[in-house]
């Protein structure tokens, strides 16, 4: 018998990708024991007013540079191809229409996203179609579902505690990163080097190189 593949899901804006979101990725991959992760970057998320600082290409090339020769890892422009807001629950439906039937699919979610889950768009097919593991990081206490108990049934809401994941404490954000290029700061921690070259040659972020004049 055919063993069942399991496939984890992450979106997010990317906006740029940091070692933070491998190292979240890989724990997933581990404790989940799944056979692939997509990341899959948002056009633009529909609880966030602003779309991401670059450009959905630039973005997608980031990721493709960050995982490259990572056999685990793979990166899917589904989001970007379609209209904004990204949605989860038509992102969930793509894969379930792309991939083998009887595929297990996981969607990767932050802490913080507990208290938006009842805006979620068709939530409860969501959850239909997939597992919602919810991450937190080590040292950190467990994301609060008691305040889900209005919304959810008691299974909705034992199925969220169950698929909790420890992630590494790993101190780094996107918003920092592009601060601190915008600042002209040349390498800023937590960026891959393929990742950092990427944007040393577009200039994103509002990055100038420290030989050029800043007059």
């Amino acid at each position: 018998m055919t063993e069942i593949s399991r496939i984890i899901l992450f979106g997010g804006s990317f906006d740029p990708i940091h070692t933070g979101h491998l190292s979240v990725a890989q724990c997933a991959i581990e404790t989940l024991a799944a056979d692939k992760l997509f990341f899959i970057p948002a056009r633009r998320s529909p609880h966030k007013q602003n779309n991401p600082s670059a450009a959905g290409r630039d973005r997608m090339e980031m990721i493709r540079l960050a995982v490259e020769g990572k056999i685990y890892f793979q990166v899917s422009d589904c989001e970007l191809l379609r209209p904004q807001p990204s949605y989860t629950l038509d992102t969930v439906m793509h894969f379930h229409k792309i991939l083998a039937s009887d595929t297990q699919l996981f969607w990767l979610a932050g802490a913080d996203a507990v208290s938006d889950l009842p805006q979620w768009r068709s939530i409860e097919r969501v959850m239909q179609l997939c597992r919602i593991c919810i991450m937190y990081r080590g040292g950190f206490e467990k994301p609060d579902f008691d305040i889900l108990k209005d919304r959810f049934s008691p299974e909705q809401i034992a199925s969220l505690r169950r698929d909790t994941i420890q992630t590494p404490l790993v101190d780094i954000s996107s918003s920092q990163i592009r601060g601190q290029l915008a600042t002209g700061l040349p390498s800023p921690q937590g960026l891959p080097e393929p990742v950092l070259r990427y944007i040393r040659q577009k200039g994103l972020y509002g990055y100038i190189p420290p030989s050029l004049d800043r007059k």
